[in-house]
């Protein structure tokens, strides 16, 4: 018998077709809404994107990454892994206060999901810590999907044990011990589970895709021996990466599991089916429709999935979803009535993408040899190697660096560019795009904005200024919006984190720059101050990274195309008077392939790409990046040879993990160690920003080497927390410049 066919999906955008989930959270959190307003909207969301998925006809619908704020910050509610310094909060208080911080209770920690730029919750857990699990929401949600959709077979997805341990911060305990203590609690769900009357479990597990996973292969046996006792059928998903052949041959072999699911759009993990013998015990989920691009699949998911059921043979049931779950991209291109229609009918968001795994599905065996071909977008225009010295600085760095700007005495401050992002600024914005307002009105109210961020820095006393970025709605759709080869949505919206949602633009086709893009509101700002002002770019690698890239050419042509626009914008930045310029590129650890053996490659053009715009600058042009909310002690080298003269980073949430790795690498550069959580509402006092600059001595840091700022841009915050938190930080820059 030809291998059976179902469909089934990993998860479904959780923001609303509207943003009903950010404007349901602020709302709450700025105290104009209650609770039960908040869980009303929440449920509405989650019912409105079970229908979806049930109208499409889609066979077994994933159901549990539904959130208020982050599913990993979910399971570590649930399962009782809650840190001891958020444990006398009421429960509602308790989850936002381990997202935001509060009082003197500071957040989890932020990280990046596996190469994503979506944002998740560090878990804390300690040798003391012991599990009181509460599942009472999850189960919840399962009832409520069980109504909306009825008899429909309903599949809760779980963030697997393995993957939760790995995703954790572990404090003087090993993995193993950690993993003792949460079976019971896991093994406890799977009961509740079996006994609603559920059939299945998806147990999201994608640290089967990294290199570490063979050193995983104890624990994970040992996990599974321990969930298949409540013999209820599990299935367990992987994605972003293809699961190496020999943990793929021990993973099929797992206690317990009736299924796995593995990426076929990134990876190769079709070349591991066709090396082995597939067990006809074992449904296959066939990630052909790829969950993280907004292009369509119609070219590369048929062929794709016909090679894999004649890999697998007969007899094998094949669950046809996307490779991941849809959480990465917009909800309904039917939207986007803006983007031209030779463009808008290669693209495929979460709607879209359901019909295409259903379609699939249906398709009879033999079928789907061939796609529908999507032509090449446009040719390459860059053809031929670019010259070696357009990626070299000179001179080295010891000899420019006493040529730069410097703050007598050390510790000198600033911020990371961005100021409070206020409802008056976004609807000068608004009412300019609409075209009701003309140039000359819209840019008489921006340099108003200007002048007010510029006062506010005069006024506390900051050593280097910023012009506050108000002409941006983001730092990547603002400069794709000025440069070529770029489309964008006007409903387009994906979650970063909580209540931060960004539109990433699509890269349609050749990038390059028609003029200059931020050379204007510098000049504004630096005519306002005799203080130096920045210049404020984003990265190549992170303009690429953030965005949906082209399928038709490399990642590396892209960031090179970019990254020659950047060189044009900085030469003229500079020849504007600017003396420090800074270019972003926070995304450049959260492009690393989850692969160890692909890293050297990847890191190779991402700093490439960086020097390509910033080596073209004259030795007293002060060259700064900024890098935040990714693990990078494993990549110090590639932040080495970017040639930055001054490196920003987030720390205030990291516990200075980053700067005791700098340190020991011999960094030699300008560190710019993030003083305060700008992801937090509390405002710090002056002797706890002191405290945490005197920490940057006792790693190694010279004091002239070190500058003072918040650990990201304040576009999040309102004004009435940002000027008594920068007043705070300069007052302790001061006392530590005084001692």
């Amino acid at each position: 018998m030809p291998a059976a066919l179902s469909s089934a999906t990993l998860g479904y955008p959780r923001v609303g077709r509207n943003r009903e989930m950010k404007k349901a959270l602020e709302s709450h959190w700025g105290a104009q809404s209650t609770a039960a307003d908040l869980h009303a909207v929440s449920e509405a969301v989650l019912v409105d994107s079970l229908r979806a998925q049930h109208a499409a006809g889609v066979a077994r619908i994933a159901v549990g990454d539904h959130t208020l704020y982050d599913p990993v910050l979910d399971w570590t509610r649930r399962l009782g892994c809650v840190p001891p310094r958020f444990a006398h909060l009421p429960a509602l208080d308790r989850y936002f206060a381990m997202a935001r911080g509060v009082d003197d209770a500071p957040a989890l920690d932020l990280s990046k999901f596996f190469g994503t730029n979506y944002h998740y919750l560090v878990p804390e857990i300690d040798a003391a810590a012991a599990p009181r699990p509460d599942f009472a929401d999850f189960l919840d949600m399962i009832r409520l999907a069980q109504d909306t959709v009825g008899n429909h077979p309903v599949v809760p997805l779980v963030l697997g044990p393995v993957t939760y341990v790995h995703l954790a911060k572990l404090e003087g305990v090993e993995a193993k011990d950690v993993l003792a203590k949460l079976l019971p609690v896991y093994a406890q769900l799977l009961a509740e589970l079996k006994a609603m009357g559920v059939k299945e479990v998806m147990m999201q597990e994608p640290a089967l895709v990294l290199t570490e996973a063979a050193e995983m292969k104890d624990l994970y046996q040992t996990a599974y021996k321990a969930l298949a006792e409540p013999r209820l059928p599990l299935h367990v998903v992987t994605f972003f990466d293809s699961v190496d052949p020999a943990v793929l041959s021990w993973v099929v072999a797992l206690p317990g599991i009736n299924g796995l699911s593995l990426d076929f759009t990134r990876g190769n993990n079709l070349a591991a089916l066709k090396e082995m013998t597939w067990p006809n015990s074992l449904r296959l989920g066939a990630g052909v429709v790829d969950g993280r691009s907004v292009w369509t699949d119609a070219d590369t998911a048929p062929p794709m999935l016909a090679a894999i059921r004649e890999a697998v043979g007969d007899g094998v049931e094949i669950s046809v979803q996307p490779s991941c779950s849809l959480h990465y991209v917009p909800i309904d291109v039917e939207c986007e009535t803006d983007i031209p229609k030779e463009i808008r009918s290669r693209l495929s968001f979460a709607v879209q993408k359901l019909d295409t795994v259903v379609a699939l599905a249906k398709q009879p065996a033999g079928s789907g040899a061939k796609g529908a071909q999507m032509d090449q977008i446009v040719q390459d225009a860059i053809t031929d190697a670019l010259d070696e010295e357009l990626f070299v600085r000179e001179p080295k760095f010891e000899r420019r660096r006493p040529q730069q700007f410097s703050v007598p005495g050390g510790f000198g401050t600033t911020t990371i560019g961005s100021f409070p992002q206020t409802k008056e600024i976004r609807r000068v914005r608004t009412q300019f795009k609409k075209g009701n307002l003309s140039e000359v009105e819209y840019h008489s109210m921006i340099d108003k904005q200007i002048g007010f961020c510029i006062g506010v820095q005069e006024a506390l006393g900051l050593d280097v200024f910023v012009h506050g970025e108000c002409e941006r709605s983001d730092m990547v759709e603002y400069f794709g919006v000025k440069l070529t080869g770029f489309a964008f949505t006007k409903n387009g919206w994906v979650q970063s984190f909580g209540s931060r949602y960004v539109r990433p633009p699509i890269i349609t086709g050749d990038v390059s720059r028609t003029g200059p893009m931020t050379v204007r509101e510098f000049k504004i700002a630096q005519g306002m101050t005799e203080k130096p002002v920045k210049g404020m770019l984003t990265g190549a690698t992170t303009i690429l990274n953030w965005s949906f890239p082209r399928k038709d050419i490399s990642h590396e042509k892209q960031a090179y195309q970019i990254g020659l626009a950047l060189r044009d914008e900085v030469a003229d930045l500079e020849a504007a008077g600017c003396k420090i310029i800074q270019v972003d590129d926070p995304a450049l650890r959260e492009g690393l392939p989850l692969k160890h053996k692909d890293w050297a490659e990847y890191l190779r053009w991402a700093v490439r790409a960086f020097r390509l715009s910033t080596s073209g600058v004259q030795a007293a042009t002060q060259i700064v990046t900024h890098l935040c909310y990714a693990d990078f002690e494993d990549i110090l080298q590639a932040i080495d040879d970017m040639q930055a003269d001054v490196l920003t980073i987030e720390n205030s949430r990291s516990g200075d993990e980053m700067l005791r790795v700098l340190a020991e690498f011999g960094y030699a550069r300008d560190i710019g160690p993030g003083v305060y959580d700008i992801h937090s509402p509390v405002v710090p006092g002056v002797d706890a920003v002191a405290e945490r600059v005197a920490l940057f001595g006792k790693v190694g840091l010279a004091r002239e080497r070190v500058w003072v700022n918040p650990d990201c841009g304040l576009k999040t915050r309102k004004w009435e927390q940002v000027i008594p938190a920068l007043k705070n930080m300069v007052a302790a820059a001061e006392k530590a410049r005084a001692k």
